[in-house]
Formats: C-alpha cells, structure tokens, sequence
C-alpha cells in the first residue's frame, strides 16, 4: 500500500516530517524516504527498511537535513520521493496508487519527447517518475496532477513539493485518504489523520476526491476543485487503517467494535464458544465488539511476539511472510487446551496464515475453533490500490474453490457467489469451512459491513466482494 506526510511551516520541520512519516510505518516494508527544502535547495534520503524500522534508518538523515518545506513516505515498492527538474521547475514527488494502464502510459510518453525513465532492479518503471513525467506534459503543475488523475487507470494520490509550498492531490474517486493538519506558523498533510495529533497539529479538512490543495506555512488554497463521486475502500476500516485513524468521520477502532458486534447479533443463539480472541492485531477491535455484544468472554489465547517482529508486513516474499507470521503467534496453553474459541480476523485471502493458526490452536488442546473473518469473502484481487501482493485472482482461496466447482465462470455466476442468500454462496462457504478444517464458518455480510461504517454505500469501494467499480 504505502503512506506519506508533508509539512509545510515557518519553522525547521524536519522533526515533525520525520515522525510524521514514521508513524506511516504500518502501510509499507520495502523503501522510506524524505525530502525536503529549505535555504541550501532540495534535499533528500532514501533507504531500505525491510529489515529495520524507519527511525534507525533515518536517525543520522535527521541531523543533517534543513528546510521549513518536506514530504516523505512509506512505500511497498518503488523508492521515492523523487527529485525532478523539468520545464515546471524543480519539485519533489511522492505517490500513493496503483497504474493498471503501465504500458499504455508508457508509450503516450515515449510518443511525446520523453526517451527514457529509470528501471528499477524488479524491472519495472518507478510509478512515481512515470507520474512526474506526465505531468510534465503539461504547461503547469496543477493542470498536469489533473491530467494524471483524468488519464490512470487505477488510482493515484500524491504529494508534490516546489520551493514555494505543496501540493497535495487526492485521487479521482477519493479511494485513499487525505488529511489536513494546522498549528501555529504550520500546515501538514497526511495519509493517516492520527500521525500528526502527538506532533501538536490539530484537524483541519480532509480533501474531497480529486481535490488539489496548495500548502504553504500561511494557508491552504484550494487549487483544483473536488468531484462529488467518492469510492473510498471499504477494507482501509477492516485491516489496513491504524486504530487511531478516520477516514471521512468514521474512527477504524469504532467502527471495528460495530463490526463485531454486527457478527454477533448474525450468530445469536447459533453457537455457544467458551471465549471470543482476534488474530492480532487487525481482528482484536473486532473480537472486542463481538465480545461486549455476545456477552461471551474475550481472552487472548495466543500473544504476538513483537520485540524483533514488530512490522505485519515484513518480509516481501510470501513464504518467509507465512513462516515468520505464523512464529509470531505464540499460544498460551492454558487459555486454548479443552475451549471452544471464536477466532476473528480480519479476512481471509488466500488461507494460509489462518489455516496455520487454527492447526496450532487445535494442537494446544482446543476443542472447537468457529471463525468469522470481518468482511464479506474476497473474490476480487483490487483494481485500484496495492493492498495484496497476490499476482492471480485465482491466488484467493474462494476463487480457487469456484473454479474447482465450475471451471471459467460468467460474471452472472461470480455474483450468485457474492449473494449471501445464495445456494452457491453458502456452498463456497461450506468448502472454505472444510479446507481450512473450521468448526464453523460465517463471513461477515456486505450489508453489514456497510452499515458499520455508517456512510452512504454509495461511496464506498466493495469491488473485491462484489465486482462492482
């Protein structure tokens, strides 16, 4: 996924962009940077943090770098910001999307003066250099962030910094979030609303979709209008968002309690657990709500060993990620051995991890183990955000069962599997049950989840469980 942070202030903001972009550190495992601007001109560090927080990475960055101008991220794959000179002058950029339409932007560009751009060890074109080179194309920055939202396939949000200020851009359909911090003599900007509360900024305004704002230390400007049309992810509430998080009003911990409890009023009277645990970290606030509505006990019957672990997202290869998630988890025995548990997580993508778990807590002496993942089933790899590193739809576990039971399906069939009152549905979650060796199985309901929210559907992205744009 990645995260980023932008300050702009009459001040040194180097420590506030430092903790700004630190506390994005749950988005993203492969790169972090920061660049900033100040009397000596542009500055920037980049570096790899997948075997070592942030901070220590960026400890020494700190003591050198000076500027009242800087923005920074956290990102999954291409390193950034970058630093740009072209006919707009110089900026600093960094990104938040994903470009489905790579190749055909790629050759628009090649078509159009440019020659070349950088390949990175994986291959693949920076997305970032591609999106500055596309803005590029036009005859100012503000008309090129406009170009770049009307022409990607996918989403793009990003932050851009000249010597002047900031530019803060969030994407077409407001898919991601973006926020705006105040205090005194600064501005912020942020991914994640909670990152700037301890650096003493207060909220000032979230952004609309496809809204540009201009940052400077005296004011925000408004400089590309926003669009009415919102499609932002329902699953930043489920898993991705920090506790501490909103996203258009709606807290993550909050909304995960009335998750919770939205599966226990479905499961009334249905099963009799001896206690309710989530899968740290995301499944907890949804235990929790599960827990105050049930009246059944919660407990942690595992702990998430976290001293030399601490990041969800660390290592990228996705056999190392199962082995160390699954030594993350240690049972406590006496908490597990002759209990019938209800275990929450967040979802369940391929199976894997959740499998494992429950194998271990079944090997701990557990009788029973009833699960319900705290969003619909997925049947959809995302279009429009980097939220899995799956490369197939088929790397989910309920399409993997649909084709065992029906070949290549018509999307007419695809939405009898998202249909909850569906004869087929309850046979996917049937197998799914039988798979991954559940006592019990019920995923939370779309209608559900739209309700624990709490903002109009109409807003909300649900393409992974439905296949609906």
């Amino acid at each position: 996924m990645g995260g980023f942070f932008g300050v702009a202030s009459k001040k040194s903001c180097i420590l506030e962009l430092f903790y700004g972009v630190d506390y994005h550190s749950h988005l993203g495992t492969r790169r972090g940077g920061m660049a900033v601007c100040g009397e000596q001109g542009f500055q920037r560090a980049i570096h790899n943090i997948e075997n070592s927080p942030f901070r220590t990475k960026f400890e020494r960055d700190v003591e050198e770098m000076e500027g009242n101008l800087g923005i920074g991220c956290i990102s999954d794959y291409e390193p950034q910001p970058l630093l740009i000179q072209s006919h707009l002058g110089s900026f600093a950029i960094t990104t938040v999307g994903k470009i489905n339409n790579m190749e055909q932007l790629l050759e628009y560009v090649y078509q159009n003066g440019n020659t070349h751009f950088q390949e990175m060890s994986s291959g693949q074109i920076n997305a970032t250099e591609l999106v500055a080179s596309l803005i590029c194309k036009k005859d100012s920055i503000v008309e090129g962030i406009r170009f770049v939202q009307e022409i990607v396939d996918g989403s793009m949000t990003l932050l851009l910094m000249t010597k002047e200020g900031l530019y803060a851009a969030r994407d077409r359909y407001g898919r991601t979030p973006l926020v705006i911090g105040q205090k005194e003599d600064a501005y912020c900007v942020s991914f994640e609303s909670f990152a700037y509360i301890n650096l003493g900024f207060t909220d000032y305004r979230e952004l609309g979709p496809a809204e540009i704002v201009f940052i400077t230390p005296d004011g925000v400007r408004t400089v590309g209008e926003p669009q009415e049309k919102m499609r932002i992810c329902s699953f930043l509430w489920v898993y991705y968002g920090y506790p501490t998080s909103s996203y258009e009003g709606v807290n993550v911990e909050e909304m995960r309690y009335k998750c919770g409890s939205m599966l226990a009023k479905r499961d009334k009277g249905s099963i009799a657990p001896d206690m309710v645990a989530g899968v740290p970290d995301s499944g907890i606030a949804h235990a929790i709500g599960y827990s105050n509505e049930s009246g059944i006990p919660y407990a942690r019957p595992f702990i998430k060993y976290t001293p030399t672990w601490p990041r969800s997202f660390m290592p990228t290869q996705q056999s190392q990620r199962d082995l160390i998630a699954r030594m993350k988890l240690i049972p406590v025995r006496a908490l597990i051995q002759n209990k019938k548990l209800l275990l929450i997580d967040d979802s369940i993508v391929r199976g894997t991890q959740l499998r494992e778990t429950t194998e271990f807590l079944y090997q701990s002496g557990a009788k029973e183990v009833h699960v319900r993942p705290a969003c619909p089933p997925l049947l959809y790899g995302c279009k429009y955000l980097n939220f899995s590193r799956s490369k197939s739809e088929m790397d989910l576990i309920t399409r993997r069962i649909i084709r065992e039971r029906e070949g290549d399906v018509s999307q007419e069939v695809l939405d009898e599997y998202a249909d909850p009152h569906s004869k087929r549905y309850e046979e996917m979650v049937d197998a799914v049950c039988k798979q991954q060796n559940f006592t019990t199985l019920r995923y939370h309901r779309l209608d559900d989840l739209e309700e624990s929210i709490g903002i109009s559907p109409c807003k909300l992205c649900t393409y992974c469980f439905n296949g609906k744009e």
